[in-house]
C-alpha cells in the first residue's frame, strides 16, 4: 500500500490581514485556484501576496485578480507572469449564488487566505465582503482598545 504524502513542515499560509479591517465579511467560500507548476512551488516558499486583489465573475466564470506569485527561481525555460488573472473553481451554483450578491447587494469578493490542504493543493478563501466607512473602522479600533485595557485592569486586579 503507498504511503500518504504527509508534510513533517507546516505549508505556508498566505493571509490578506487587511480585508476584516477594510471589510464586514459576510460568507466565506473555498474554493480551488488553476496554478502552473512553477507557481505552485512559488507558493510553497511563502513570497506571495493576495493584499491588493479581488475577485471578480468574468464571461461566466471566476477569477482572481492582482495577485502576486513571484517567479520560481530554478525555472529556467517555463517561468509564469507574476500579477496574471488566475481562474477559481466554483460550482455553478455558487457562482450564480455569488454574482447575484455582487450585482444586487453592492458586495465584493475578497480573497482572505491562501493555503494548501491535507491532499497538497492550493485552496483559496474568498469573503463575500460589504466595504467599511472611517467611523465603522473607528468603532472597531476603540472597542478593540477597550478589550486590551479591560484585560489589562483585570490582571493588575488579580
Amino acid at each position: 500500500m503507498p504511503k500518504k504524502h504527509q508534510n513533517s513542515v507546516s505549508s505556508p499560509t498566505i493571509e490578506n490581514r487587511k480585508a476584516r479591517y477594510n471589510f464586514f465579511i459576510e460568507d466565506n467560500i473555498e474554493c480551488g485556484i488553476v496554478l502552473e507548476g512553477s507557481e505552485v512551488k512559488s507558493l510553497r516558499g511563502g513570497k506571495s501576496s493576495i493584499s491588493e486583489s479581488y475577485a471578480s465573475v468574468e464571461h461566466g466564470e471566476l477569477w482572481l485578480i492582482n495577485s502576486f506569485i513571484p517567479n520560481y527561481s530554478h525555472a529556467k525555460t517555463f517561468t509564469h507572469e507574476e500579477k496574471k488573472p488566475r481562474k477559481l473553481l466554483v460550482s455553478k451554483k455558487e457562482l450564480s449564488r455569488l454574482w447575484q450578491a455582487i450585482g444586487r447587494d453592492g458586495m465584493t469578493l475578497v480573497p482572505l487566505k491562501m493555503y494548501f490542504n491535507k491532499k497538497g493543493r492550493v485552496k483559496l478563501l474568498l469573503g463575500l465582503a460589504k466595504g467599511k466607512r472611517a467611523p465603522d473602522k473607528r468603532e472597531v479600533e476603540k472597542a478593540r482598545d477597550w478589550k486590551k485595557q479591560k484585560a489589562r485592569l483585570l490582571k493588575e486586579r488579580s
